[in-house]
C-alpha cells in the first residue's frame, strides 16, 4: 500500500509543480553567460542529489521527478522541481484518518521544537515526514541530515516525535518527554 502511495506521489509530483518542463528534464545547454544563474545551480544540485541517493541506496529507483529509495527499511521519496528551485524528501508515517485531536496537537508541538529541519505534514490522506529545502543551495551535509531527520520522524512517531538532533527550546516537547520519563520512573519503582 505504501509503495503504491509513493508511486502515485512520484507520478503526480510533476503535474502539481509549477508550469514548465518536467522535473529532472534534461537542461538546455549552458552558455557562459548563464552559468551562475539559480536555474543552473538547481540543475547541478538535482544531479548531485541523484548521485547522493544512489550512494545511500544502490537499489534506488530513479525517475524524471526524483527517486524512490529506502533507509533502514523506511521508504522515502525524493521529489524536486528545478523551475521552482525546491526539493523535498517525504516518507509516509500513518493514515491521516486514524489521527486523534491529541495526536494532531502533539504533531504540531513537535513541528515547533523537536522535528527541526524535517516536519510532519498531512497530504493525500496520509501523515508524512517531510524535509523541504531550496534546491540550488542544498549541500550534501544538509541533504544527509534532512534524510536522517525524515527517517527519525517516522521511527519516533508515537513516542518522542523527534528528528534525532535535539530539541529547540521554548516549546512543549521537552516537557512532554520529561513527563514520559517521570511516568516510566514511577512504574519502574513498582518492580
Amino acid at each position: 500500500m505504501i509503495r503504491m502511495i509513493l508511486a502515485l506521489c512520484l507520478i503526480a509530483a510533476p503535474a502539481a509543480a509549477q508550469e514548465g518542463p518536467l522535473l529532472g528534464a534534461p537542461p538546455a545547454p549552458l552558455g557562459a553567460e548563464d552559468e551562475a544563474t539559480p536555474g543552473n545551480a538547481a540543475v547541478k544540485a538535482a544531479a548531485r542529489l541523484r548521485e547522493a541517493v544512489k550512494r545511500i541506496d544502490p537499489a534506488a529507483k530513479m525517475s524524471e521527478a526524483g527517486a524512490e529509495f529506502s533507509v533502514n527499511g523506511i521508504s522515502l521519496l525524493l521529489v524536486y522541481d528545478i523551475n521552482a528551485d525546491r526539493m523535498r524528501v517525504i516518507a509516509p508515517v500513518a493514515e491521516a484518518g486514524a489521527l486523534t485531536a491529541e495526536a494532531l496537537t502533539r504533531l504540531m508541538q513537535a513541528n515547533f521544537d523537536s522535528a527541526l529541519d524535517a516536519r510532519y505534514a498531512l497530504a493525500k490522506g496520509y501523515l508524512w515526514a517531510a524535509f523541504l529545502h531550496p534546491l540550488s543551495t542544498l549541500d550534501g551535509a544538509d541533504f544527509g541530515a534532512g534524510v536522517a531527520q525524515t527517517v527519525n520522524l517516522v521511527t519516533t512517531y508515537g513516542t518522542s516525535y523527534n528528528s534525532g538532533v535535539h530539541v529547540f527550546g521554548g516549546g512543549d516537547s521537552l516537557e512532554e518527554q520529561q513527563e514520559l520519563v517521570e511516568e516510566l520512573k514511577k512504574k519502574g519503582r513498582e518492580i
